[in-house]
């Protein structure tokens, strides 16, 4: 049967390669500086450079079932979601961290059902989704809004990041939380603001994160739409 890895690799050396050989090669010399973190599910169908329109060097990239991010809890051990967060933050000095969510998430869909009974490490990885649920049945409507709470429950747990935190505090870090409509070619950014996620194509921003003069005391979610706040936090909604 043909080997359609192979054909790739070889359109890669033949006909993209050439176009950025000399900003590949500028990269290697100059290292790596990329302005953003994006973490994004690993869904196939989610393209960060289509998204964002980046080239190589552009982007440090964070792909997970999901779109998790790990709580902090200082330990050492093997977490490659924590570690990159870590490197970008501290190591790159990124200036923007992107979580993004996606229609018709696999990951979100599994968190209002039971995991293949061989897949342990899935099961447990599901649970830092599961504070998103509704508790209703998982119609289009309650998986859109829950993806869209998860990706809300990631930025607050970014903020539980001692560097994160600390730059975002400095406003030399700024967090975006976005979710891609696959069908519809169209990615919703938050707006912290009104607590509500907002068009790409209507908005005047790409995502508004946590205040710059939130203390280490205020709730990250203190004007966020109850509706859409993660259910621990509600009451921070006001």
């Amino acid at each position: 049967m043909p080997d359609e890895l192979l054909d790739r690799l070889r359109r890669f050396s033949t006909d993209y390669f050439p176009q950025y050989q000399a900003q590949f090669q500028d990269l290697v010399a100059h290292g790596q500086h990329p302005s953003t973190l994006f973490i994004g599910c690993s869904d196939s169908r989610l393209v960060p450079y289509l998204l964002t329109g980046a080239g190589p060097g552009d982007l440090f990239l964070v792909r997970n079932v999901g779109a998790f991010v790990p709580p902090f809890d200082g330990s050492a051990g093997y977490h490659g979601t924590a570690a990159a967060i870590e490197y970008a933050v501290l190591a790159l000095s990124v200036q923007h961290i992107i979580v993004c969510g996606h229609s018709h998430c696999g990951g979100i869909r599994a968190l209002y059902a039971e995991p293949p009974p061989d897949a342990p490490h899935l099961r447990s990885w599901l649970d830092l989704g599961r504070e998103a649920v509704l508790p209703v049945q998982p119609g289009p409507e309650a998986l859109r809004r829950t993806e869209e709470r998860s990706v809300l429950i990631q930025l607050e747990r970014l903020m539980d990041y001692p560097m994160v935190r600390a730059r975002v505090e400095r406003r030399e870090l700024a967090l975006h939380g976005w979710h891609y409509v696959i069908e519809a070619g169209e990615v919703n950014v938050f707006d912290v603001s009104t607590g509500r996620f907002v068009a790409a194509t209507l908005a005047g921003h790409s995502g508004t994160g946590p205040y710059a003069a939130a203390g280490p005391e205020e709730p990250y979610f203190n004007e966020i739409d109850p509706a859409w706040a993660p259910v621990g936090h509600r009451e921070a909604g006001g």
